[in-house]
C-alpha cells in the first residue's frame, strides 16, 4: 500500500490483538490486487443505547487506481464475524476489480432452445429435439423449472449443452410458462 493502513475504533476498546488481526487481513488483500493505494478500516459499536445485544459494524474503504471499493458489514454481538465478513467481501470485490483491469471476462455457455421429443416419466429421463435435428438426453436432475413431472412431449424448453458420460447432454433444462406446443 502506498499510504499506511488506517484503523479507527469507535466505541470499541483498543486492543493490540485486534489491531494485529486487522493489519494481517489488510496485508492479505494485496495478494488479490497488488496496486491498493490505501486501506481504511473503521470498526464501531452501533446502538450502544439499545437494550438487547450489541451491533458491530465493520467498514473497509480501499482506494485503487481509477476507483474505490467500499464495504460495510454488520453483526449482532460479534465484532470478529463482522470484520471477517467485511474482509471477505472486500477480497471478492478486489478479485472482480483485478479481473476487469486485466480484461478477463466470464464466458457464459449460451442458452439453447428446443422441444421435448420423448420423455419416460418412470425412468426420469427425456430427450430434447434441437433446431439442427439432434436429440439431447436429459434427466430429472437436470430440470430446473417446472418440476420434471410437468414436462410433456412438445414442451418448449431452454437449456445449456454440456458433455456428459455418454456424449452431449442438456443441462439446466427449464420451460417458460405457456411453453407447451
Amino acid at each position: 500500500m502506498q499510504i499506511p493502513l488506517q484503523i479507527t475504533l469507535d466505541g470499541i476498546e483498543h486492543s493490540d490483538a485486534l489491531y494485529n488481526a486487522i493489519r494481517e487481513k489488510a496485508e492479505k488483500l494485496e495478494r488479490y490486487y497488488e496496486h491498493i493505494m490505501s486501506c481504511r478500516v473503521v470498526l464501531e459499536l452501533a446502538g450502544r443505547h439499545k437494550r438487547h445485544g450489541k451491533q458491530f459494524t465493520a467498514r473497509i474503504d480501499l482506494k485503487v487506481p481509477g476507483g474505490e471499493i467500499a464495504v460495510t458489514r454488520e453483526h449482532d454481538q460479534d465484532l470478529q464475524i463482522a470484520l471477517r465478513d467485511a474482509f471477505d467481501a472486500a477480497r471478492r470485490q478486489l478479485e472482480d476489480y483485478a479481473r476487469g483491469q486485466r480484461g478477463d471476462v466470464k464466458h457464459h455457455v449460451p442458452e439453447l432452445t428446443g422441444r421435448v421429443a420423448r420423455i419416460d416419466a418412470a425412468q426420469g429421463i427425456g430427450f430434447i429435439a434441437t433446431p439442427d435435428g439432434r436429440e439431447l438426453y436429459f434427466s430429472r436432475d437436470n430440470v430446473v423449472t417446472p418440476p420434471f413431472e410437468h414436462l410433456s412431449v412438445g414442451t418448449t424448453v431452454h437449456f445449456i449443452e454440456e458433455a456428459g458420460a455418454e456424449g452431449m447432454q442438456a443441462k439446466r433444462v427449464s420451460a417458460r410458462h405457456g411453453a407447451a406446443a
